[in-house]
């Protein structure tokens, strides 16, 4: 096994991907330290006391992890969005490309409800900020059938970063509610929701429960089997 401090590799960054890696050299600054260890868990990057945490996945399994940070430590949350992903099949030998398409999936920064419904009452703790990454990415699928045959047997291996495009800060669930709020109804349901991101129902509903465990919505009625709501 390699040993990370005689590689000169850090504590983590064995199992990192691309995308992560891109992002990490993204926000470290002279003078910034990477993979240290803080209160029993390995920060990202640590800049002036300040804690950056990359997380490319959902948030599930920050649920232990940044609370304890939080506790005694400033924390930035970056996450990255794709606004645009290429699709990229690598030749069988790995040395070429056999083709690259865009994907038809474009995500916005209302993708982030996805991941904010795991921890989505973290997000008032005056010590977290959340940076959205809006980016431009190629995901490398290789052939594997036994793995993923819903994609016809390709599974993704890796994400790379192409291009960043914007970042959006986050300090409080109220600030994703703005940039909804003059597009919705006084009353509105999770299909209002939908509407006003141009996004899937399921996001509707994650972003519904998002705003209601932040205590900026509450539920005022039914209108069939949908649940309304409205400020609060």
């Amino acid at each position: 096994m390699t040993d990370p401090l005689a590689s000169g590799t850090g504590i983590g960054e064995l199992n990192e991907r691309s995308l992560h890696r891109a992002l990490k050299a993204h926000y470290a600054v002279p003078g910034s330290q990477t993979e240290q260890a803080i209160d029993g868990y390995v920060a990202d990057i640590v800049i002036d006391g300040r804690i950056i945490e990359i997380h490319t996945g959902i948030f599930w399994p920050l649920k232990r992890k940044l609370p304890r940070l939080l506790e005694r430590h400033r924390v930035t949350l970056v996450h990255p969005i794709a606004r645009d992903r290429y699709i990229v099949k690598p030749t069988t030998d790995g040395k070429g490309v056999m083709s690259r398409r865009m994907s038809p999936k474009h995500g916005s920064v209302f993708a982030i409800f996805a991941a904010l419904a795991s921890i989505p009452t973290l997000l008032a703790h005056p010590n977290l900020t959340l940076e959205v990454v809006i980016t431009v990415e190629e995901e490398v699928r290789v052939s594997d059938e036994r793995r993923n045959r819903r994609r016809g047997g390709w599974t993704a291996v890796d994400r790379h970063l192409v291009e960043i495009v914007q970042i959006h800060r986050i300090e409080h669930m109220v600030d994703l509610f703005a940039m909804l709020d003059t597009q919705l109804p006084l009353e509105f349901t999770t299909a209002d929701l939908a509407n006003a991101m141009q996004s899937s129902r399921r996001l509707g509903q994650q972003a519904a429960f998002c705003f209601r465990e932040a205590s900026l919505s509450e539920i005022c009625g039914k209108d069939g089997n949908a649940l309304v709501y409205r400020r609060t």
